[in-house]
């Protein structure tokens, strides 16, 4: 029996209706920027996996690494334990971070790596005899499927049934750069009002809101204010890290730091899950007392596994090679270039580009997950190109390492889609 038929007896995959979308694509292997299938078909992976494989599909450089690593060392508990997979990993990320971060909470995923943030900010005021109970959050954001992480986020289609049982949160809208004194007396407003714990948001883009771009200057505006009235900020760079903006990470196109940082996704280059919560010293320093009662009483039985560590520390060491910066650069101006020819087609709305993240919207109204989106998704599919539009929004993050000749096809298939099948 085909992989894809035995799936359906056991298998409930995530952001699926099964009874509207019953089959599943069965992936046997991956390289570089392509996927291989059991029926011999090849789809160019046009979102890196969900922007994981950032140096492509079982590079061979993480996979030896790790292949050594599980030959010396495959598990091992990390409460009053260490290993040097973890220390050599703290080095190397504390090297590439904004240099105002200084300690590493590990954990197991992204939605596990906001939940941790927010337990840091909220128990950061508490264990100073503050107790603050307010989040602040932008409109439309995404930070995970925990409920912490869900709290913070503002897209009710994946938080409906959960929504009565969520923390406080206060919205605000993205500076777009017309609006930054706006939103900034509006988060002054919240901050007067109420008390405010941190500040959550993801930095220059907002992914799972269709690559929803927003200004620099006026996040920092944001940042600032925060600041001053000893409010923490957390930065998500779950999608954002590791390049995909053009830097190490989306927080140094600012000049003010966020207190805390959320990485995940490609931070072990879609090797292996891993998760990680960075802060300040200052942070830090509020839960280090006599009083064991102060300490961050969290944890996950992977924390800093050895072999997602060592999966890590291969893919920071291609991230920071000249070769891999070449790439990123390559596949920027590649996109910059298929936007100046593409941006003025009557069918297209907008068009935005942050580092490698490329995004179009087509003047088309359709719902996030409707009839419509599943004809995109299934024109790229059809075309060999695992794409995955959010609602109207076609976007591209691919691997840094996709050739030249599969980025034309995924610019050509777009073009088609728009010219002929819209």
């Amino acid at each position: 029996m085909a992989l894809s038929e035995r799936d359906k007896k056991h298998l409930w995959h995530p952001l699926t209706q099964h009874k509207l979308h019953p089959d599943s694509i069965a992936i046997t292997h991956a390289k570089g920027a392509v996927l291989y299938t059991e029926d011999k078909q090849e789809y160019i992976d046009g979102i890196a996996s969900w922007y994981t494989s950032a140096y492509g599909h079982c590079n061979a450089y993480i996979v030896e690494r790790v292949k050594k690593q599980v030959e010396t060392l495959d598990q091992v508990v990390f409460a009053g334990l260490t290993h040097e997979p973890a220390v050599h990993l703290s080095e190397k990320l504390i090297g590439i971070l904004p240099d105002n971060q200084n300690k590493l909470f590990f954990s197991d995923n992204g939605s596990t790596s906001v939940d941790v943030a927010i337990k840091m900010s909220l128990q950061y005021h508490f264990n100073q005899g503050d107790k603050r109970n307010v989040l602040i959050a932008f409109e439309e954001g995404f930070h995970g499927d925990t409920f912490g992480a869900m709290s913070v986020s503002g897209l009710s289609v994946y938080n409906g049934p959960f929504e009565e049982f969520f923390l406080s949160v206060k919205r605000i809208p993205v500076p777009n750069g017309k609006n930054n004194h706006e939103v900034l007396y509006r988060l002054q407003t919240i901050i007067a009002e109420n008390n405010v714990a941190a500040f959550i948001y993801e930095p220059l883009v907002q992914g799972a809101a269709a690559m929803k771009m927003h200004d620099a200057s006026g996040l920092e505006l944001l940042i600032k204010e925060c600041k001053k009235q000893n409010v923490l900020t957390i930065a998500d760079e779950v999608m954002t890290g590791f390049g995909k903006t053009g830097k190490h990470f989306a927080s140094l196109h600012l000049n003010t730091y966020p207190d805390i940082m959320c990485l995940s996704k490609a931070l072990t280059a879609g090797m292996v899950p891993m998760a990680i919560t960075s802060c300040t010293e200052a942070v830090y320093q509020a839960f280090y007392s006599d009083d064991i009662g102060k300490g961050l009483f969290h944890g996950h039985t992977y924390s800093a596994n050895p072999v997602a560590c060592a999966a890590a520390i291969a893919g920071i060491e291609l991230l920071q090679s000249e070769e891999m910066q070449q790439h990123i650069q390559r596949v920027i101006k590649s996109h910059q270039k298929f936007d100046k020819h593409i941006k003025s087609h009557p069918r297209i709305a907008q068009t935005r580009q942050c580092g490698i993240i490329y995004a179009m919207d087509l003047n088309l109204e359709m719902e996030r997950y409707g009839n419509l989106r599943d004809k995109l998704l299934n024109f790229f599919l059809d075309n060999k190109l695992f794409m995955r539009p959010l609602g109207n929004t076609i976007y591209i993050a691919a691997p840094y390492v996709i050739t030249d000749e599969q980025l034309q096809k995924i610019y050509d298939k777009i073009e088609y889609l728009i010219e002929k099948i819209l």
